[in-house]
């Protein structure tokens, strides 16, 4: 008979995958956390000799139970003040990422851009890009049809992928992007900082009411290159260090003395979105 040892070191050989699979659910690690100690709590609860595709079970479980907590979690945060972003996460804390699919759906704009989608819709889109899971067994899994959920993912994929680069940078080019990025900034020089920007690049603040931040994204690249000016001109920033973050380099720095992490997603080879951290409650699972 398996003892509860047992049953807790078999749900812990699963349980970075589990805490990639929250985490791409809802955005949030801290929430990601609790979802998977829910679940752990309901394996160890469980007859286990009923079960017998383990993974099979745990990935349904965090499914369904990250799909409740989004649901409420969507209220919350229609009443955020500001732009609510997703809280940045030190990579190895994000599970396996050994394919590129693993890594696309952890990648900060996707994790953002999946706001976008209805809760199933979310979790039909997670289940098949990054878990390759086939449609009949997401249908189980949520309840529904193979049908159904194929054409929720038909949709996801375009509200998501639509207009972008299915993969990331390469991580040097990355870096080497988000280094000139900062320098052209806290440098001041703004024709530089120009040509790094697409046209129509967003930068996104979430402050969350907790600290002083644009309470609405700042579209089109003139007025990011005045707002990013006008911060430099105003406030004193402090020394920039690189984090891994959702699987690419970010900028953890403060600025007028507030801590926040940068990151960038990148279309074209041109900087398209600028996502600044600044929620101190969402600071605490970045590499530092």
């Amino acid at each position: 008979m398996e003892t509860p040892e047992q049953a807790t070191e078999q749900f812990e050989a699963y349980r970075p995958l589990l805490l990639g699979l929250a985490y791409r659910l809802l955005g949030s690690m801290w929430d990601a956390e609790d979802v998977v100690q829910d679940a752990y709590l309901r394996w160890t609860g469980t007859d286990r000799a009923d079960v017998r595709e383990p993974r099979a079970f745990l990935i349904t479980v965090v499914t369904r139970l990250a799909l409740d907590q989004l649901r409420s979690a969507r209220v919350t945060r229609e009443a955020y003040t500001g732009p609510w972003l997703p809280e940045p996460v030190a990579t190895g804390a994000l599970g396996p990422l050994d394919t590129a699919e693993l890594r696309d759906t952890v990648a900060y704009a996707t994790v953002h851009l999946m706001e976008r989608l209805s809760p199933p819709e979310r979790a039909v889109f997670v289940l098949r890009e990054a878990f390759d899971l086939p449609y009949d067994e997401i249908a189980r899994i949520l309840d529904t049809t193979a049908s159904n959920c194929r054409q929720m993912h038909h949709r996801a994929s375009r509200r998501v992928t639509s207009g972008r680069d299915k993969f990331a940078l390469a991580e040097d080019d990355h870096a080497k992007l988000l280094a000139s990025f900062l320098e052209a900034a806290q440098s001041g020089d703004l024709s530089g900082l120009t040509d790094l920007l697409a046209e129509d690049v967003i930068a996104w603040n979430d402050g969350g009411g907790k600290v002083r931040a644009a309470l609405r994204p700042v579209v089109g690249r003139d007025h990011v290159v005045a707002f990013i000016a006008g911060l430099v001109a105003r406030y004193p920033f402090g020394e920039a260090r690189v984090v891994d973050a959702n699987g690419a380099p970010a900028l953890a720095l403060a600025v007028d003395g507030i801590e926040q992490v940068v990151t960038i997603s990148v279309q074209d080879g041109r900087i398209d979105g600028v996502y600044a951290v600044l929620n101190p409650e969402k600071l605490g699972h970045v590499g530092r």
